[in-house]
């Protein structure tokens, strides 16, 4: 295979995943790691290591559209990403001490557990008792629009939101995803945030999550220029495209593709895993 054929099937699996990625409040990673690893057979900590990069790629895409349209909570992400930030920074030294098979299967459980995120059953998230004192401290409500126009919200649930997140960054830092799926969980769940704007601060946070532990793959030197620069621009554009269309597109079906695809590869990154050498 020809290296421009090869940097051409990068960019165009980085296009859908930063698509999907921005759609669903997900991140790229967890499509560009198993196609790197599966249909490329790139070291896994190298895929990990450009994964990052394209995390970064989504949040940088996707986040600006969803900040410029008021869905973002900037308070509330910026908050969160102090227990994120630590947790990724953990996550990306732990990883240095796992072997790659480990990685792997680890890696392909956590795939599964997304999957059934994406497609799980949402129900209106019942909203009881007075906001979280803390984040009327903080001043962490917001509004946003809906086809009704505005529409004002509380936090509530800050503590148990922000442990939860420190779980999320140490995820990312491990597998090199934006743990979008943690994220959108503790806003949606914990903090009864209206669903649309947990993925859109989802989106938002992905990226700053993502930084703090490609610093340390980097220093390491798992993160190629070769490699990490068509997954960049690849996520990036596609990342943008998403975060235009996703008022446009039918998402119930969007999602249920993309569990299916998600799924199919964690399965198949822990077979390799489990069959695989250390």
């Amino acid at each position: 295979m020809s290296a421009q054929l090869l940097t051409l099937i990068i960019f165009t699996a980085s296009l859908f995943a930063g698509f999907l990625g921005s759609m669903t409040g997900l991140g790229g990673g967890v499509v560009i790691t198993p196609v790197l690893t599966l249909l490329l057979g790139v070291d896994i900590r190298y895929a990990i290591g450009a994964s990052l990069i394209s995390v970064i790629a989504t949040s940088s895409g996707a986040a600006a559209a969803y900040v410029r349209d008021g869905l973002s909570n900037i308070r509330v992400g910026m908050f969160l990403e102090i227990a994120t930030t630590i947790g990724a920074l953990f996550g990306a030294f732990l990883a240095l001490f796992i072997n790659a098979k480990a990685l792997t299967i680890v890696f392909g459980v956590i795939m599964l557990q997304a999957a059934w995120q994406t497609v799980r059953p949402r129900k209106a998230t019942e909203v009881v008792g007075e906001p979280d004192p803390l984040s009327k401290s903080l001043k962490l409500e917001g509004e946003y629009s809906t086809a009704e126009g505005k529409q004002r919200y509380e936090v509530y649930g800050v503590k148990p939101a922000f442990g939860v997140m420190f779980g999320a960054g140490t995820i990312s830092g491990l597998l090199g995803i934006g743990s979008g799926a943690f994220k959108v969980i503790a806003m949606d769940q914990l903090m009864k945030l209206p669903f649309r704007v947990s993925t859109a601060t989802s989106n938002f946070m992905i990226g700053v999550t993502a930084a703090a532990s490609a610093g340390v793959y980097f220093s390491r030197g798992y993160i190629q220029p070769a490699l990490a620069t068509p997954v960049m621009l690849g996520v990036l554009v596609g990342s943008m495209i998403g975060a235009k269309t996703i008022h446009r597109v039918p998402v119930k079906q969007l999602r249920m593709a993309f569990a299916i695809v998600v799924g199919i590869a964690a399965l198949q990154m822990m077979m390799t895993g489990i069959g695989g050498k250390g």
